[in-house]
């Protein structure tokens, strides 16, 4: 169902998920991984650090001043994943100090829809006038509480607010985002391929739209370079059905790196610590996913990106502009620079800059179709000339 909504919003809009043991704290300063903290970071923080300790204020005492404005409710995992979190994170505190505006997040203490409604309750108790939700299971949570708090404006990352039994409704007080992560992964597979590596692998986290749509794309930009330079490719996949760093994904990927594969996708925020821990050993490669994670391993020759910082903080500048674009769903593509490989940073050794800028103006102007589908994660529906995928249980 998802793959057919995705499309007609796409068509519509195109101009326009670690499960945590932390209770609901919060936290404004850089993401730690420590315990989240009830204190403010001013927006002059990083500016005049020493001022800044003095600056700092309790809740109670923010509260009693009119609250922090802007808060995140985290997905499942942590501020400080490196991926999807993190990336919302950075925009909104972005926004915050540019313009000395109180912000703090929130971290739910289950991954469940009554735990996030809780949460962003009690967000909106600390003075959220605007509240991000970064993540696919924020879905149903943000169909709740648009109806139960009117007067505050929520930003939807990777999904549309939805009932139990799929009944779609997005209020005015809503912007949901998504973004064609199948461009940003057929980006990746097709640099790989033209870069001279033929044997990867992609390990997803949980197989929700997003991380299938990543799938589909690098199969599809592998198997595109792969018919053009003549080779074959070997793809292993799987999703290891959560977004976690484990012990159990890291000794896959060594196996896959012990039994040939030379890079593979780690896409599912901290999954990708377990693929980077195991290709480190390896002397492999990693692909990075969400935001650009070079500077995580040496490992990570590329990362499949969509600018979440930056959807985050136009949001966020469109509320405090008052040109919320709530109630109609915002799509980040190749057209609107909202996808793609920060080749500023990865190490390519065959793939250039002018390959890169030639591939991605097809994929914007819409000469390269990428099907983008979610019924069937397995990739099993497509139709690929030169690439073989072995899917793992």
């Amino acid at each position: 169902m998802k793959n057919k909504i995705l499309s007609a919003v796409l068509c519509i809009s195109m101009a326009a998920a670690m499960l945590t043991g932390c209770g609901s704290a919060a936290q404004e300063a850089a993401p730690s991984a420590e315990p989240a903290q009830e204190e403010e970071a001013p927006a002059q923080e990083e500016a005049q650090p020493e001022a800044a300790e003095e600056e700092q204020t309790t809740a109670s005492e923010a509260n009693e001043e009119g609250g922090y404005e802007l808060a995140l409710v985290t997905d499942l995992g942590t501020i400080d994943d490196k991926s999807f979190n993190q990336g919302a994170w950075e925009g909104m505190e972005k926004y915050a100090k540019e313009n000395n505006i109180s912000y703090k997040y929130y971290q739910p203490q289950e991954g469940t829809t009554d735990s996030y409604i809780e949460t962003i309750g009690l967000a909106i108790e600390g003075g959220a006038k605007l509240v991000v939700c970064p993540g696919f299971l924020f879905e149903e949570p943000v169909y709740a509480v648009q109806d139960q708090y009117p007067d505050v404006h929520f930003i939807l990352l990777d999904g549309e607010p939805h009932d139990a039994d799929y009944n779609y409704k997005t209020n005015d007080n809503v912007m949901p985002i998504l973004f064609q992560e199948d461009q940003a992964g057929y980006l990746a597979g097709y640099a790989l391929v033209k870069d001279g590596y033929t044997k990867l692998g992609f390990m997803g986290g949980m197989a929700v739209p997003a991380v299938i749509r990543y799938g589909y794309g690098f199969v599809q930009g592998a198997d595109a370079a792969a018919q053009e330079d003549g080779v074959d490719v070997e793809i292993m996949y799987n999703y290891t059905g959560a977004f976690a760093a484990t012990p159990e994904a890291q000794a896959m990927a060594a196996s896959w790196y012990q039994n040939g594969t030379e890079v593979v996708f780690g896409c599912g925020g901290a999954v990708g610590n377990s693929v980077m821990a195991a290709a480190e050993e390896a002397g492999a490669k990693v692909v990075g996913v969400d935001v650009d994670q070079s500077s995580e391993s040496d490992t990570v020759i590329t990362s499949a990106m969509k600018q979440l910082s930056v959807s985050v903080y136009d949001g966020v500048k469109a509320f405090y502009d008052g040109s919320f674009p709530g109630g109609a769903t915002t799509v980040f593509t190749a057209a609107n620079d909202g996808v793609g490989l920060p080749m500023e940073s990865s190490k390519f050794e065959k793939f250039t800059q002018a390959d890169y800028d030639a591939l991605y103006q097809k994929l914007s102007g819409g000469e390269i179709t990428i099907q983008n589908g979610t019924d069937d994660s397995t990739t099993a529906d497509l139709t690929l000339a030169k690439v073989k995928v072995q899917y793992v249980e």
